[in-house]
């Protein structure tokens, strides 16, 4: 960026958390703006908000955070669902609906999620995508507060955000749940950070496990606190006994999990350190409370230890209670959809996981590919889904059905699976016997767990409807399910025209104001690349050290995807003790192969004009 781009006007369908005001870059002249381009169905744009809360904090009278809301799925540009969004994952700043992209495409971003940083005169002074950039963003505002403070263009003071009324309700977005021993149930009351089990009837509390303020202590059930937890899993009495804990929990945005014990309701961290995982953890053991994790999402115990469906970075890993030690079991971080041998395999966002009637297989709810994949003898397959980029409510054979953002999945006792599909608003059912999908209940407010009940019947968590919903009494039967054929939507973003042969992939990193790369652990920057369909690419696929790529398209693949992953490592320069730091982001880039396409593809991962 070389030359001083004033910032678009904000514009779009609407605003929330303003109090009703439509705000203009003139109402915030004289701030410091920084515009958070995100998603709602994306874990990394889910880690941005967290990775801003500090700084929102600490800048509260010079810095306006503006969430300008770009949707993946169809069911995000409902303007209900964005709201219950912004509720459901504590978001306190202003947010921009902007359902058609129009912002997204007039600040040129490419990528879940993207940062630009808007001067007090009004001009683009950075970009970045991806994640881990709070410590660069705290250094480029301290320089622009002091180098605005001496022009006399900074104005300090309150900033737009209208805080909306508290909602009543006994639980608040709900994400997990589990039958307890005597017919209760259990219940993560994910946006009031807390667990509570509820009677048999699924609506009466009896109590309440965490002090329901976002946190991470240990200790009694009325003061032990969590952060967003979703999946809690019942371990087997005989590892319970020697693990000194009854129920594992998948504390989501502290990266962490805890284990309860459900006489006291005493909460303990057993693994993650807190921080979010940013580097590479092999599949050998490792002490679970050293190693970093992200956003572990869903438990299930299988094959004799814990598996953990770990959305932040597109794996499955695994825990041992009675070891306490943790490790890496499928997943390559890269986020899409490819089956094979687990460490080979690729997933996108695991939100969900159950263990079929006889121990065999384990179903996984892929988010962000819309399917349902499982695992069996070491390999990963695909159910239903078809990648990243198609979804919809289409039942019938599995390899034409498509799902939008399952959050959910639940085996039955005959080898069937209910799926929780979650966008669609609908709960779903996959016979592999068939090989048919069909849907058994529709009208439900964002589905995000299945649990079977001990008299045989199915209870929702109805997580945007803020209860459990038992199903209708025949519903799993074939004469009450519905074969639908609604729409079908493939994600279209703008491709980038690109020429056959030779092109250069550039990946644009700045260091923030007083860091620098870090080659202390090895090479400080990592690119990942491959294509779908692979044939895209002749040259070019693999894993190397530099962010610049040579690559070779085929003139016989039409079209395709860039998937890219780059990081870069940083610490602090010239003090004493130096902090590190690691940038990473994953782009998928639509490219259309033509004749006059360009030979250079960038993509900033950080870049700055200062």
């Amino acid at each position: 960026m070389s030359a001083r781009v004033r910032a678009p006007e904000l514009r779009g369908r609407g605003w929330l958390n303003t109090g009703g005001r439509e705000l203009k870059l003139a109402d915030l002249r004289g701030k410091i703006i920084l515009l958070d381009f995100w998603t709602f169905c994306c874990i990394n744009c889910l880690h941005v908000l967290d990775e801003l809360r500090p700084l929102e904090e600490k800048y509260a009278d010079v810095l306006v955070v503006v969430g300008v809301h770009s949707p993946k799925f169809e069911h995000e540009k409902d303007p209900a669902a964005l709201a219950a969004a912004v509720e459901r994952y504590g978001v306190h700043h202003p947010v921009l609906d902007d359902p058609e992209l129009d912002m997204w495409q007039q600040y040129a971003a490419k990528a879940w999620p993207t940062l630009a940083v808007v001067d007090p005169e009004g001009y683009v002074v950075a970009t970045m995508a991806g994640e881990g950039h709070a410590e660069g963003l705290i250094r480029l505002v301290d320089d622009l507060i002091a180098t605005h403070e001496a022009k006399g263009t900074l104005h300090r003071g309150d900033g737009p955000y209208v805080p909306p009324t508290p909602p009543e309700t006994t639980l608040r977005f709900p994400g997990k749940a589990v039958l307890l021993d005597g017919g209760n149930l259990l219940v993560s009351d994910s946006a009031r950070h807390s667990l509570v089990e509820l009677a048999p009837d699924g609506e009466t509390p009896v109590r309440r496990i965490g002090s329901g303020e976002r946190g991470r202590v240990d200790g009694p059930a009325a003061s032990a606190s969590f952060a967003e937890p979703q999946g809690l899993c019942l371990l087997p009495a005989h590892v319970a006994e020697v693990a000194g804990y009854d129920l594992l929990v998948a504390d989501t945005v502290n990266h962490l999990l805890r284990g309860v014990r459900l006489d006291t309701g005493e909460v303990t961290t057993v693994a993650g350190t807190g921080r979010q995982w940013r580097s590479t953890v092999d599949d050998h053991a490792h002490d679970a409370r050293s190693v970093d994790l992200s956003s572990p999402w869903d438990l299930a115990w299988y094959d004799d230890k814990v598996i953990v469906a770990m959305a932040g970075i597109h794996q499955l890993w695994w825990f041992d209670p009675i070891k306490r030690t943790a490790g890496m079991w499928a997943g390559t971080t890269v986020e899409a959809l490819r089956d094979g041998p687990l460490t080979e395999a690729w997933l996108a966002q695991p939100s969900s996981l159950s263990v079929s009637a006889d121990g065999a297989r384990l179903w996984v709810a892929d988010s962000e590919t819309s399917a349902i994949r499982y695992v069996q003898d070491g390999v990963l397959g695909t159910a239903v889904g078809q990648g990243l980029f198609d979804f919809g409510h289409v039942d019938g054979p599995a390899d034409r059905a498509l799902l939008q953002h399952p959050l959910g999945v639940c085996a039955l006792p005959d080898g069937s699976v209910l799926i929780a599909d979650t966008y669609n608003g609908a709960v779903r059912r996959f016979d592999p016997a068939t090989g048919l999908v069909a849907t058994v209940a529709e009208g439900l407010a964002e589905p995000s767990d299945l649990v079977l009940t001990a008299d045989g019947g199915v209870l929702v968590v109805e997580s945007a409807a803020h209860r459990l919903t038992r199903l209708a009494p025949g519903a799993l039967t074939a004469a009450g399910a519905d074969t639908v054929d609604g729409p079908r939507h493939r994600l279209e973003r703008k491709p980038t025209d690109v020429a056959a042969g030779e092109v250069t992939l550039d990946v644009i990193f700045t260091p923030a104001p007083g860091q620098k790369l870090d080659e202390t652990y090895g090479p400080s920057t990592r690119l990942v690349v491959s294509a779908s369909p692979p044939e895209l690419l002749v040259e070019g696929a693999g894993t190397g050290t530099e962010l610049s790529r040579r690559l070779v398209i085929d003139p016989a693949v039409p079209q395709g995807v860039l998937q890219v992953t780059a990081q870069a490592a940083t610490c602090d320069a010239d003090v004493e003790h130096a902090a590190c730091h690691l940038t990473r982001q994953d782009w998928g880039v639509p490219v259309r192969v033509v004749d006059d396409g360009a030979t250079r593809v960038p993509l900033v991962l950080r870049g700055l004009d200062t």
